[in-house]
C-alpha cells in the first residue's frame, strides 16, 4: 500500500466521546457486546492518566517515529493518537518533546502499540499514555508509514475517527457510528447495577439473584456437613 496521510476524517459529537469516557472502559466494553478492549499489555504510564477522545490513526515501521511527527499535523484539539507498527516493536518511539508538540496542538493522549520513553516527564506533564511497554531505546526518522487508515492497534481494530476511552482498566474502541447506541447501552447498564448493587448491600447472594443454585445442582455439585471425626 502507497504510504497516504489522509488529513480531513469523521468524528463523533463531543459530548458523546465525553459521556462514553465517564463510563469508564470497563463498562463500555460490557455494554457494547464484549467487544473492542484491547489487550491487557497496553497500560497506562500513570495510574490516573484517562483518554476519551476521537482517533487519528497512525502506521509506523519498527523503530522509526517520523509518522507521528506527521500525525500531529492533521489532529484537532481533542483527538488522541493511536499508533501501530508493521512488526513488533519496544523500542521507545515516543517522549517528552513529542508530547510537548501534541499538548500545544490540543493533543489529549496516545495510545501506542510499542514502547516509550521519557515517562518521568509525561507524568509530571500530565499527559496520558497508554503503551505496550517502556523503554529508552530511541528510534530514528527513515521510513515511511501512513496516517488515517484502518489499523490493528493492541489487537484491536481501530479507525480514524473511531472513539477511544481509556482508563486504568486499560483501552477500549468504540465504533464512531455505533456511539449513541453505546451510549444508551451503558445508560441501561449502570441503571441495572445500581439496583444490584442495592440488593448485595442489603446481603442478598449472588447464587440466588443470578439462579446459580440450581445451575450448581444440574453440574453435580453437592453440598455436604462435614464435622470432626
Amino acid at each position: 500500500m502507497k504510504p497516504i496521510i489522509v488529513r480531513n476524517i469523521d468524528r463523533a459529537e463531543p459530548e458523546l466521546i465525553n459521556k462514553l469516557g465517564k463510563f469508564g472502559v470497563a463498562t463500555v466494553h460490557e455494554a457494547q457486546g464484549r467487544s473492542g478492549l484491547m489487550l491487557p499489555y497496553m497500560r497506562p504510564i500513570y495510574t490516573s492518566a484517562r483518554i476519551a477522545s476521537s482517533a487519528v490513526t497512525v502506521f509506523c515501521r519498527p523503530g522509526d517515529n517520523m509518522m507521528i511527527h506527521a500525525a500531529i499535523e492533521v489532529c484537532k484539539p481533542g483527538d488522541v493518537l493511536v499508533v501501530t507498527v508493521q512488526s513488533e516493536s519496544t523500542d521507545g518511539m515516543f517522549g517528552d518533546l513529542l508530547a510537548t508538540s501534541c499538548q500545544a496542538n490540543g493533543i489529549t493522549g496516545l495510545i501506542i502499540d510499542a514502547g516509550v520513553r521519557d515517562v518521568a516527564d509525561l507524568t509530571a506533564m500530565d499527559f496520558p499514555v497508554f503503551s505496550k511497554v517502556i523503554s529508552a531505546q530511541g528510534t530514528v526518522k527513515e521510513t515511511l508509514g501512513s496516517v488515517n487508515i484502518d489499523v490493528v492497534c493492541g489487537g484491536a481494530l481501530v479507525r480514524p475517527g473511531d472513539i477511544i476511552v481509556a482508563d486504568l482498566d486499560g483501552v477500549v474502541v468504540v465504533p464512531r457510528q455505533h456511539g449513541a447506541d453505546v451510549v444508551a447501552a451503558c445508560e441501561s447498564r449502570v441503571a441495572k447495577e445500581t439496583v444490584i448493587r442495592g440488593l448485595y448491600r442489603a446481603g442478598k447472594l449472588g447464587v440466588d439473584m443470578n439462579g446459580l443454585r440450581e445451575k450448581l445442582k444440574s453440574l453435580g455439585v453437592e453440598y455436604v456437613n462435614r464435622t470432626d471425626s
